[in-house]
């Protein structure tokens, strides 16, 4: 009986000890979970090989935080971009089209919302593109900021050393611009449309 006691001691397992070891693994990923929840984390993946147009007749934000970095496909290919971290973004209507070679020809993959539906909104979107058009007006702007300092948007900063620049607030009429990947936080698409068709048009 006493082996048998000692046995079924052996087997037991101490849960203050247990809590002690996982609570800071468990309030780790909390934290993870929260800030993924929030958008303040770029996306880390492989992007397609193909970059795609992003258009919107008038984006306006509480913030913009900006930084070069680079992106790279499935095959380790770099494509140099301008992150832009934007706050929570307002668009009056948004585009977006990519060119996808299949074997029945080209076809163009295109999404759109906005427009007569309502406001397009997004909190902590963020852009890697290669280029950027538009008429913009930015208040509070600081260009040439260290890019770890970075604080206007959440979670957005480069690293220590390279060029960084923000702004308080923005707005942007005409936006055109070819980027590599698009994020946010808790994107809001009124009037959501999808098409894909050979030779569609594109945004622009």
């Amino acid at each position: 009986m006493g082996a048998a006691r000692s046995a079924v001691r052996e087997g037991r397992t101490s849960w203050k000890k247990t809590a002690v070891v996982a609570l800071p693994a468990v309030l780790a990923v909390g934290a993870m979970a929260s800030v993924m929840a929030e958008g303040a984390l770029a996306a880390s993946f492989a992007v397609s090989g193909t970059s795609f147009q992003v258009s919107s007749g008038k984006l306006t934000s509480q913030g913009l935080s900006s930084y070069v970095q680079t992106d790279r496909d499935i095959d380790g290919k770099g494509h140099p971009v301008a992150l832009l971290g934007i706050g929570d973004a307002t668009l009056s209507d948004i585009c977006q089209a990519a060119e996808v070679k299949t074997p029945v020809g080209t076809v163009v993959f295109k999404l759109t919302a906005g427009g007569d539906a309502g406001q397009v909104t997004a909190s902590n979107l963020v852009i890697d593109g290669e280029d950027l058009e538009g008429d913009a007006r930015f208040g509070t702007a600081e260009i040439g900021r260290d890019a770890s300092t970075l604080d206007e948007v959440p979670g957005i900063k480069g690293e220590k050393g390279k060029f960084g620049l923000q702004a308080g607030d923005i707005t942007v009429s005409g936006v055109k611009s070819h980027a590599w990947s698009a994020t946010g936080g808790n994107f809001r698409l009124k009037g959501m449309k999808l098409d894909v068709s050979l030779g569609g048009e594109k945004c622009f």
